[in-house]
C-alpha cells in the first residue's frame, strides 16, 4: 500500500489539549496547510490516513487500515526533504526514532506498529515537531514560508488591485515571488508589507480597505480581513475565518471571527470560535518573567522559555465584548466566558459564567443547540461523530480540571 498513516500517541494528545479534544494533531493548521496536507504534497503517498486516540476513530478513522505494508509516521512532525527521504527508504519491520526513542515513522502492518514491534535506525538529522500548543505560533512563520515556496512553485498569481500599496520588493533575490493571490480573491485599498516575508491570499478571501498586512502571512481561503484591520507577520488566518483589530503570530484554525478591534497576540485558536468587541488578550507578563502555562498532560501550570504566550482557545468556545485575558490563557472547548474582570488562566472545557460571578457547567443540550446555531450561519450543522466526540469530551474534560 502507498499510503501514510499520521498517528498519535496518548501522551501528545493530552500535550496538545485543548486544540487535540476534537482533532487528529496531524490536523493541526501550522502555516498555510495542515501537517496532514504537508506530508501528502511532500511524498508519492496515494492516500494520508489518520490513527488518533480512540474516541477520535469514528469521524477520522471510521474503518480499518487496509491490510498489507504501510508507513506510519508521527502526526506531529513537520516533513522536510530529509525526513521524507528518510523515512520513505525505510523497509518492512523497521522504524525511525529520534534521539529520545520516540517513534518517529515506522514501514510495517498495522499489526506489527500496534506491536511495536521494529528494528529501530536512528535519525541523526533535526526534527521539527508540534509537541506543546505554543509551538503552533513559535513555528508559523517558518512554516508559512515552506508552504509558500511549494504551493506558488511554478504558478502565476492572480495581478494586485492598484488601489493597493506594496512596500518592499515583489520578488525575492533569487526572482521568486513574495506576493501570491489566488483566483477569487479581493483585495481593496491594503497596505502590504514583503520586506519580512512573503503574502498568501487564497481562493475568494477578502481583504478590505485599510487594512494593514506584513508577511509571513496566510490569508486562506474564504477568510476577510476586516476594514482598517493590523495584521503582523507569522500570522495564519485559517478558512472561513474573520479578522479585524490588532493581531500578531496567531493562527486560527477554521470557521472562527476576531472581527473586532481588540489585541490578541502569539495565539491559537480553534475552529468555530468567536472573540467579541473590545477583547484583549496579554502575551507578555508585566515584570518579564517567562512563562507558565495550563499543561493537561500534568495537571499543572508547566514552565517554558517564552516571553510571549497569548490565548490558546479551543473548538466552539466565545468571548463576549471588553473581557480581559491575563497572559497565557487556556481555554478549553465550549467555554462561555463573559463580564468583567480577568478569569484564572486555565478554563476547563464546558464552563460558562464570569469571573465576578462564578463559573457554572455547559450542559450538552445547550452546547448542542448553540452549535447547531453558530454552524447553520456557514451552512453547516454537526453529524453524529462530532456529537460523539463532544460526548466523549465532555468525560474526558471532566478528569482533566
Amino acid at each position: 500500500m502507498n499510503d501514510i498513516v499520521l498517528f498519535d500517541t496518548a501522551e501528545r494528545h493530552d500535550n496538545l489539549l485543548p486544540l487535540s479534544f476534537t482533532r487528529p494533531v496531524a490536523d493541526f493548521r501550522v502555516g498555510i496547510t495542515t501537517i496532514a496536507e504537508k506530508w501528502k504534497a511532500a511524498t508519492s503517498a496515494d492516500a494520508v490516513l489518520y490513527a488518533p486516540v480512540d474516541y477520535l476513530r469514528p469521524k477520522f478513522a471510521p474503518s480499518p487500515l487496509p491490510g498489507g505494508e504501510h508507513l506510519f509516521v508521527a502526526g506531529n512532525v513537520i516533513p522536510d526533504a530529509a525526513l521524507v527521504n528518510a523515512a520513505e527508504k525505510l523497509t518492512a519491520g523497521q522504524g525511525l526514532a529520534a534521539d529520545d526513542g520516540a517513534l518517529v515513522a515506522f514501514r510495517g502492518t498495522a499489526a506489527d506498529f500496534e506491536a511495536r514491534s521494529y528494528t529501530p535506525i536512528i535519525y541523526k538529522g533535526d526534527i521539527t515537531a508540534v509537541r506543546y500548543v505554543f509551538d503552533i505560533f513559535r513555528l508559523n512563520g517558518s512554516c508559512i514560508i515552506d508552504d509558500f515556496r511549494r504551493i506558488t512553485a511554478g504558478r502565476e498569481s492572480m495581478p494586485l488591485p492598484e488601489s493597493n500599496t506594496v512596500i518592499g520588493k515583489m520578488t525575492d533575490d533569487d526572482g521568486m515571488p513574495l506576493l501570491f493571490i489566488e483566483e477569487g480573491a479581493d483585495i481593496q485599498g491594503a497596505t502590504i508589507n514583503l520586506s519580512k516575508g512573503p503574502v498568501y491570499i487564497g481562493r475568494d478571501a477578502e481583504v478590505m480597505e485599510g487594512a494593514c498586512l506584513r508577511g509571513p502571512l496566510a490569508v486562506c481561503a474564504n477568510a476577510h480581513v476586516n476594514m482598517g484591520a493590523k495584521v503582523y507577520g507569522n500570522t495564519t488566518i485559517g478558512p472561513f475565518c474573520k479578522v479585524g483589530g490588532e493581531v500578531n503570530n496567531i493562527v486560527m484554525f477554521s470557521y472562527s471571527n476576531k472581527s473586532h478591534d481588540g489585541f490578541l497576540g502569539n495565539a491559537v485558536i480553534g475552529e468555530w470560535c468567536n472573540i467579541g468587541a473590545g477583547v484583549n488578550a496579554s502575551n507578555l507578563k508585566n515584570d518579564y518573567s517567562k512563562i507558565r502555562i495550563w499543561n493537561y498532560a500534568s495537571h499543572s501550570f508547566m514552565r517554558t522559555d517564552l516571553q510571549f504566550c497569548g490565548l490558546i482557545m479551543g473548538d466552539h468556545s466565545k468571548i463576549g465584548i471588553n473581557c480581559m485575558l491575563n497572559t497565557a490563557t487556556v481555554m478549553g472547548v465550549a467555554v462561555n466566558l463573559h463580564g468583567a474582570g480577568f478569569p484564572r488562566t486555565f478554563i476547563p472545557s464546558f464552563s460558562e459564567g464570569s469571573p465576578a460571578a462564578g463559573f457554572s457547567e455547559v450542559p450538552m443540550r445547550k452546547f448542542f443547540d448553540i452549535a447547531e446555531r453558530v454552524m447553520s450561519r456557514r451552512g453547516l450543522s454537526l453529524g453524529d461523530a462530532d456529537r460523539e466526540i463532544f460526548e466523549a469530551v465532555r468525560e474526558v474534560a471532566a478528569r482533566l480540571r
